[in-house]
């Protein structure tokens, strides 16, 4: 859990717009055509059809079954709110399926069955096998949920995982090898203490024993205390699986001298006292949700030798399912695989571990703020670690081989793993690390329309997802009147609404402004109604006299109007070394272009100033530069004056000897599409450009809006470079969501 302020309105919000629910169908062939139509359906699908007949393996090639989970739950434990019907599970069913296309690029659909009945449940889910590559189960309760997910992988021939029993025990098994390695303890030596005898409970301490735990060492309780062999309250067949010979009843017997405690049960669980009997360099894995069973600065004020771990994001070392499911089925379904077994558990949790011993990439350090080595703090990988999709599959899936479920075995695994490696949108990758670099900096950030009402809900937004301190330029009342029509007025509180009439200050900026614009033509009267009037200009005010961090504006006029005003406050101006980049999203590709703000018709000189301007843009947002100066011809080819600058701006930076990779001038085909650009070999970037130099802005807007309205793309910008403050310009088209990143460009001081 992270430590983001949610609220009902949000999560309603989230879920209505910009249409109901959180997953959509796209077809993945052409349609456009009678031809495209005849392929897809009749008569050209009976051509497939007869092949799958006659053998059904090649249903993974010619269908999507192969890329094809489904998330299938009754809601009869739906996260902490407990039975509440399948209906209701369906928000948390569609959510887990964006996970494994997020973080897998696996397709998920979710399927809620209206039955509490083992059997009912069971012989719908077998009924459904031949449409998938495998099932999740999520959210059933126990012990139902040992019965169906037994049943099930006797009757189908394709993996089913019930998530919140192996997923959890997975990630535990992963911190637990580290934990001990660090501790120098084997796990066949260690006393473990697990708390909370449910489905993950049970799972993580079978998966341990699967891993060389010993029985003898492994005690289990519950509500009621030790499960010793004789017990009959409370008992199952599970549960009597996992009895000891021990005369030890309560928890806080049981963890005297214990090495390890495991915890899946509830806040408060385990006291200081407990933790103090434990063995040297003892190992905490609290992993109760919302809270865990004993925080880790409880735990820290007693032992200064404890290795802790929870389940929620704002603790270091988190023990999260994400790390897991996404994987393991991704590597279970790359083979066609029956089933994912404890070899592939272990696998999947041994690469983890692996991972955590190495060294961190920059990109991921700088999405968390610190430095991430192995030790205390870190011995679980972090969610957002892009090594995740192509070191964990090929692990699982190399176990799947080698126990004999896999179909269809991988032949060359340096290939598949380049696959996995060129398979995910880096692009989400490099909005989580902003968002986590803006936390960090906790900036105060200045919202110049109030009159705006997306305006107003994105600081409420940025505020209310810990990302720093919002401040509203506007009229309180009408302020308040949005978020009353929004359903949050209580929103009120958590933002700063701010005008001319409630700062002492409005003649200090008055001072600034005339000393800078007395030879521009404006007197000081100018001045005191341009501070007190415009909110641009007021808020661009309060930014140079350091009251607040950063700027958002642009939502309710034009740009470069926008960037005129700003512009009597600072240099932001052709001459100035400002720059307008735009970042286009889309395709999991991102492009950043420039110039798209302040030069209307740069000269090779300014264009030479914008790719380097890019380039630090480019870096602070963890890309590596590659630019391309664009035109209409390739490298001189055909002659044209206006080309002939692109291919000296070239020549310029490859005198100036810049430290990033730039070519040109090239066609945007050649830029981006690495097969064209294998027809010029001479070609000096190593791959395909992301950033795109461009000839005038008027040929940036009509590029960028071309993209947006037939190609569906997401422009974040322009974002404004090269002037002393962090300034960010919107467009007035923006969402809510858009104003709220650029809030977040501007805490994370991008540019």
């Amino acid at each position: 859990m992270s430590n983001t302020k949610i609220t009902r309105e949000d999560a309603l919000a989230f879920h209505l717009e910009p249409m109901p629910g959180k997953l959509g169908i796209a077809a993945t062939v052409p349609m456009a055509t009678q031809r495209d139509l005849s392929l897809a359906y009749s008569p050209g699908v009976a051509v497939p059809v007869e092949e799958i007949a006659k053998n059904p393996a090649l249903a993974f090639d010619y269908t999507t079954k192969g890329n094809m989970v489904a998330v299938i739950s009754n809601g009869t434990a739906i996260l902490g709110l407990g039975n509440l019907g399948a209906l209701a599970s369906k928000p948390v069913m569609e959510g887990k399926a964006v996970l494994f296309k997020r973080f897998a690029d696996i397709n998920a659909i979710d399927i809620e069955l209206d039955t509490e009945d083992p059997d009912e449940f069971i012989r719908a889910v077998r009924l459904m096998g031949p449409s998938f590559g495998g099932i999740n189960l999520e959210d059933i309760k126990a012990p139902e949920c040992f019965i169906i997910e037994q049943t099930l992988k006797e009757q189908m021939d394709i993996p089913v995982f019930h998530d919140d029993q192996h997923g959890t025990a997975v990630i535990c098994a992963a911190g637990l090898i580290n934990a001990l390695e660090m501790t120098g303890k084997r796990i066949e030596d260690v006393k473990i203490v697990l708390n909370g005898a449910g489905a993950a409970g049970i799972a993580c301490l079978e998966l341990l024993k699967s891993m060389g735990a010993r029985h003898e060492n492994c005690i289990m309780c519950d509500t009621k205390g030790v499960i010793w062999q004789g017990r009959t309250e409370g008992m199952n067949q599970w549960k009597s699986a996992h009895a000891v010979k021990t005369d030890l009843r309560t928890l806080e017997e049981a963890m005297q001298d214990a090495d390890v405690f495991l915890g899946v049960s509830a806040k408060g669980a385990v006291t200081a006292k407990m933790v103090a009997s434990m063995a040297p360099n003892p190992v905490i894995f609290a992993m109760a949700n919302p809270d865990p069973e004993i925080t880790p600065e409880e735990a820290r004020a007693v032992r200064d030798d404890v290795i802790i771990a929870t389940g929620r994001s704002d603790y270091p070392n988190q023990v999260n399912n994400v790390l897991g499911f996404p994987y393991l089925f991704r590597g279970a379904l790359d083979v066609h695989a029956r089933a994912i077994n404890d070899e592939m558990k272990i696998a999947c949790a041994e690469a983890l571990a692996r991972l955590a011993r190495e060294d961190v990439p920059d990109e991921v350090a700088m999405a968390y703020g610190r430095k991430l080595t192995f030790g205390p703090d870190y011995i679980i990988p972090t969610p957002f670690d892009p090594r995740l999709i192509h070191v964990v599959p090929p692990a699982v899936a190399k176990a799947g081989m080698a126990t004999g479920v896999a179909r269809r075995p991988i032949i060359d695994m340096d290939a598949y793993v380049q696959d996995l490696k060129e398979r995910l949108d880096p692009t989400a990758a490099i909005l989580q690390a902003l968002y986590a670099r803006a936390r960090r900096e906790q900036a105060r950030i200045v919202f110049a329309e109030g009159d705006d009402e997306r305006v107003v809900r994105a600081a409420v937004a940025f505020r209310r997802a810990g990302l720093g301190e919002s401040v509203v330029v506007g009229r309180p009342e009408q302020v308040q009147g949005f978020l009353n029509a929004a359903g949050m007025p209580e929103a009120m509180q958590e933002i700063e609404v701010v005008n001319a009439a409630t700062i002492p200050n409005l003649q200090d900026y008055t001072d600034t402004l005339y000393e800078r614009l007395q030879r521009r033509g404006f007197d000081e009267r100018d001045c005191h109604r341009l501070a007190a009037r415009d909110r641009h200009v007021f808020s661009a005010l309060m930014l140079r006299h350091g009251q607040a961090d950063g700027m958002v504006t642009g939502a309710t006029r034009k740009s470069a109007h926008v960037l005129s005003l700003i512009n009597h406050v600072f240099d932001a101006g052709p001459g100035d070394g400002a720059v307008g980049i735009s970042a286009v999203l889309f395709g999991g590709r991102l492009v950043l272009m420039a110039d798209t703000l302040v030069h209307e018709w740069p000269e090779a000189g300014d264009l030479a100033d914008i790719a380097e301007r890019a380039a630090m843009v480019a870096r602070s947002l963890g890309l590596e530069p590659r630019v391309a100066f664009t035109s209409f011809s390739n490298f001189g080819y055909p002659v044209s004056e206006r080309a002939g600058k692109m291919a000296e701006a070239n020549r310029i930076l490859e005198a100036r000897g810049v430290d990033f990779e730039h070519d040109g001038e090239m066609t945007v085909d050649v830029a981006l599409n690495s097969d064209v650009m294998a027809q010029y070999p001479f070609c000096r970037l190593s791959g395909p450009a992301n950033i795109l130099v461009v000839p005038a802005r008027h040929s940036a807007s009509i590029s960028i809006k071309l993209m947006q309205e037939l190609g569906g793309a997401t422009v974040i910008g322009p974002i404004l470079s090269g002037i002393d403050q962090p300034v960010k310009l919107c467009s007035v088209t923006s969402t809510v969501n858009d104003i709220l990143n650029m809030a977040v460009l501007a805490a994370a001081r991008v540019g």
